[in-house]
């Protein structure tokens, strides 16, 4: 299996309103280092898992519209709790549904979401699907 990892940054606000999450109760900022893994079991005709800018500029539109967003007030999270895990899922979902779209988007085996909040602390998400 192949791979290509594209990497940005994005900050948000928001709440998680629940005993188990302490201080985050209340509204706060995190800073999140995202990581896209893309997986394809064979190289497309140029030798590459696909093209590292289309990589790119399909996570920098995801994080568009999340960056320095409060995400108590995002409509995609109504109602939802916006945990680093909630977030890496919502990610890797809407980076799969642009990229599907793209020359060698039907090829790939599926990609992994890493969140970084800190260097000690991340969560990830891996979403696969068919390649033709």
């Amino acid at each position: 299996m192949f791979s290509l990892t594209v990497r940005r940054n994005f900050m948000i606000a928001h709440s998680l309103p629940r005993p188990a999450f302490g201080p985050a109760q209340g509204l706060h900022g995190a800073t999140f280092v995202t990581e896209v893994t893309f997986r394809r079991p064979a190289l497309n005709d140029d030798s590459i898992v696909l093209d590292i800018g289309e990589a790119g500029d399909v996570l920098d539109s995801v994080l568009e519209g999340l960056n320095f967003k409060n995400l108590d007030e995002h409509p995609d999270f109504a109602g939802k709790l916006s945990t680093t895990e909630a977030l890496a899922q919502y990610v890797a979902d809407a980076v799969a549904a642009k990229i599907r779209q793209g020359q060698d988007g039907p090829e790939l085996a599926g990609l992994d979401v890493t969140l970084r909040e800190t260097p000690d602390a991340w969560a990830s998400y891996t979403l696969d699907f068919d390649a033709r």
